[in-house]
């Protein structure tokens, strides 16, 4: 695999993740709530027909759809070591400077927690639900924050 060298600039790169949730206003107001994220903008679509609210945190968006009757999310993708036996996007990863202190905060603000804190290929890591029970990871490589 080549090295890509800096200032090289890509053909692609990551813009947002779309986000299905269940109720549109109790999810804003977890994202808010958790991470602080905020919302940029709210619309409605009417060919899907869905609302789309769109949040940012940093260079980072998350996009989040509410569609009336949708269904609700399979138990087995609320679960890691399930979730990845199904075919599809798994979850969103943030790369964290202390999952200790990101993870105690959480939890007092009433996270789900899906897997606590635990070690994987020299990193710390942790999965979380959103309100809909959507996973997201939480790492803490070796280099970042406190040592792993």
């Amino acid at each position: 695999m080549s090295e890509l060298k800096e200032n090289v600039k890509l053909p692609i790169r990551p813009l947002h993740q779309g986000i299905s949730v269940a109720d549109m206003e109790a999810s804003i107001a977890w994202y808010e709530r958790m991470f602080g994220y905020q919302v940029v903008s709210d619309a409605y679509v009417p060919q899907l027909p869905a609302r789309i609210v769109f949040m940012e945190l940093g260079d980072w968006s998350i996009e989040l759809f509410h569609v009336d009757g949708s269904a609700s999310l399979p138990n087995d993708r609320r679960i890691p070591n399930l979730d990845i036996r199904t075919h599809g996007t798994k979850h969103v990863a943030y790369l964290v400077d202390d999952i200790v202190s990101l993870m105690d905060d959480l939890k007092a603000k009433g996270v789900d927690v899906a897997m606590d804190i635990f070690p994987m290929a020299g990193d710390k890591v942790a999965f979380i639900r959103d309100n809909t029970g959507n996973l997201i990871e939480l790492i803490q490589k070796p280099t970042s924050g406190q040592p792993a």
